[in-house]
């Protein structure tokens, strides 16, 4: 379990490295809210847009999550409490009016990067217009 990264994953790399080459500046596993002990991969305060690189192992990917052979019981609950806590996550965030946007660690980098930039980009600008 130690050898497992919880930050700073090669996918959570290469999107910050092409969303910074946007122009785009950010928090790297920062709390949305100080008071919420969880942290986004990616935090853009100004926009109040949280981003998370989900794992497809740890938070149950429909497309590659492949149960355990071995201790299955445990790995299953452990995945369950991890999609569980993602959506509490979701509502807790959108609640308190931030935007949250999700992408599996098998989705085409690039195409996460241009969607992250977009909805930020959009709004920063819908807050300067008020």
């Amino acid at each position: 379990m130690q050898a497992i990264r919880s930050r700073d994953t090669k996918p959570e790399r290469l999107i910050r490295r092409l969303v910074h080459a946007q122009g785009l500046r950010y928090r790297v596993a920062a709390r949305p809210l100080p008071d919420l002990r969880r942290t986004a991969d990616i935090v853009f305060r100004p926009a109040k847009v949280a981003v998370f690189i989900d794992g497809c192992y740890w938070h149950g990917c429909p497309e590659h999550y492949v149960p355990p052979k071995t201790n299955s019981g445990y790995w299953s609950e452990k995945v369950l409490r991890n999609m569980n806590r993602d959506r509490d996550t979701d509502q807790r965030l959108k609640e308190a009016g931030w935007l949250v946007l999700r992408f599996w660690e098998h989705e085409p980098s690039g195409a996460c990067a241009d969607k992250i930039a977009s909805v930020v980009i959009s709004r920063r600008d819908s807050a300067r217009k008020i």
